[in-house]
């Protein structure tokens, strides 16, 4: 099958302990694609898989028709796929401006040597570096906040920066690893509408984990469920929602309100 990504029969082990146990999952092109399951259900660790983090015992992962297993981060990176993380890791001693040029390191052809001697060539790169950081920056509604350092923007806004960081690298496939976690009910409608921006006015194709239940079954176009690092469910929205088994791994809490 078709997808920007595609996964089969995708394990990996730690030990005596089965993480991720032969997953399958498809992600069509310019489609928001949510897994969810409760905690320790290898939600984390199969996005690790996909971006080279860990590498899977068994199983394959294509992307753009093409397996990256074991290929490197950095490569995955320039591949098209990047990330962001649910702690939020961004350098909290430079400005919002620093923090989103860094993530275009991937695509410019500077070298030390040019760094060092500030030849034209690379000048001209690092000024259309961040004329685009700018730009990431006005999209994601941090513009006035550039000059800002990372460790001072308000918990939304470093979350909001750190996708744009990922953005800078000019992905085709942008992991989100529970993006709306920490946020306040405000935070959490903003944050949703501006999922949609990324696929709607990018182009991107979205893999997403989230809590928030309210989020997911809004955006999603696509929901697969892990338990236990299995899937025991894929559909949409509505399908999941009232599908026995997801209700069962979640002990009987309704999704509407599991957050």
């Amino acid at each position: 099958m078709n997808g920007v990504i595609v996964a089969r029969q995708v394990t990996k082990r730690f030990g005596g302990l089965t993480a991720v146990n032969a997953v399958d999952l498809v992600v069509p092109e310019k489609s928001i694609a949510s897994v969810i399951g409760p905690n320790g259900a290898g939600k984390t660790t199969f996005f690790n898989c996909v971006t080279g983090f860990y590498t899977p015992e068994e199983g394959d992962i294509l992307f753009m028709g093409k397996s990256i297993v074991g290929v490197p981060v950095d490569q995955i990176n320039h591949l098209g796929i990047a990330r962001t993380y649910q702690n939020i890791r961004l350098f909290p001693g430079m400005t919002a401006l620093e923090n989103v040029m860094v993530g275009h390191h991937t695509r410019m052809k500077a070298n030390i040597l040019g760094a060092v001697f500030r030849d034209p060539i690379t000048m001209k790169e690092e000024r259309a570096t961040s004329a685009r950081a700018i730009e990431l920056l006005a999209f994601t509604g941090l513009k006035d906040q550039a000059l800002q350092l990372a460790r001072n923007l308000p918990y939304g806004a470093q979350r909001r920066l750190e996708i744009a960081r990922a953005l800078a690298s000019e992905p085709k496939l942008l992991l989100l690893d529970e993006p709306a976690a920490g946020m306040n009910p405000q935070e959490t409608v903003a944050l949703t509408h501006f999922i949609r921006r990324l696929r709607d006015e990018l182009g991107l194709t979205i893999l997403l984990i989230e809590h928030d239940m309210r989020v997911v079954m809004e955006i999603s176009d696509q929901i697969s469920v892990l338990d236990y690092g299995v899937k025991i469910a894929e559909g949409l929205p509505e399908q999941i929602r009232n599908d026995p088994r997801v209700i069962a791994a979640y002990l009987g809490t309704p999704l509407e309100q599991e957050g």
